[in-house]
């Protein structure tokens, strides 16, 4: 297989520790975990030749390789802390698959299972925006709402009192004139072998958008949790009356 001409590599990072959610990655949405909605997601986009989870645990491992994930290492201990990145993680997935599979992979994609309402076209788009603009990285965001722009935000001094974060945000109090303001959502990201192995990069040089602009969730606790799965109930009401 081949995404356009292009070895493409999925990988599903999916630790164990998780302090705000225990568990977080394998609970479910709809009946299937985080991981699971993850792989269905890989699965389901043509030309990706493989399709891994990096982790430090077993019950991650087993529940990965269950839903079709490949899981050929476990991470290492170091990489697995909250101090470890997300680009080094990535990073060690795509070497040791090299590795292991026996040949480089061009691309790759890191589906990160907190974001469980991804669909498979958010992944062709992002590698599609990739290789169309030849670009160096591309990334899935969403519309920030005009309420939590740098605009709308506000701080507390010591004593109590509001300030604008920014200077000139009581300029700004009528929401038509804020300016549009983007957050990574974590559906997709998506980049050349050079850009992560070589240099360490994903969102710092040459990065496409690709803007969702539908409702999705990005899951840290318990609430986010409730709101995926209300989410994906409201969808599934939509596409079946």
């Amino acid at each position: 297989m081949a995404y356009r001409g292009h070895t493409v590599l999925a990988v599903v990072p999916a630790r164990g520790g998780s302090k705000g959610l225990p568990g977080k990655n394998l609970r479910t949405v709809g009946g299937i975990s985080l991981v699971g909605r993850a792989a269905r997601a890989a699965l389901a986009v043509p030309g990706i030749d493989r399709a891994v989870i990096t982790t430090d645990d077993a019950s991650i491992a087993a529940d990965a390789t269950r839903h079709g994930l490949d899981c050929p290492f476990m991470r290492p201990a170091e990489l697995a802390s909250d101090e470890a990145s997300s680009v080094q993680a990535w990073q060690h997935a795509w070497t040791a698959s090299e590795a292991h599979y026996g040949n480089q992979f061009e691309l790759s994609v890191l589906l990160e299972p907190t974001s469980p309402l991804r669909r498979a076209e958010d992944i062709t788009r992002t590698l599609d925006a990739l290789l169309d603009g030849n670009h160096a990285a591309a990334a899935t965001l969403s519309p920030t709402p005009a309420h939590y722009t740098p605009h709308k935000t506000l701080t507390i001094a010591p004593d109590g009192r509001v300030g604008f974060y920014l200077p000139d945000g009581a300029r700004h109090a009528r929401r038509q004139t804020v300016p549009d303001y983007y957050h990574r959502n974590g559906l997709c990201y998506a980049v050349r072998r050079s850009t992560l192995v070589e240099h360490g990069h994903i969102l710092e040089e040459d990065c496409a958008a690709v803007v969702v602009d539908r409702p999705v969730v990005n899951i840290d606790d318990a609430f986010e949790l409730e709101l995926a799965e209300w989410l994906l109930t409201r969808e599934s009401a939509h596409e079946h009356p």
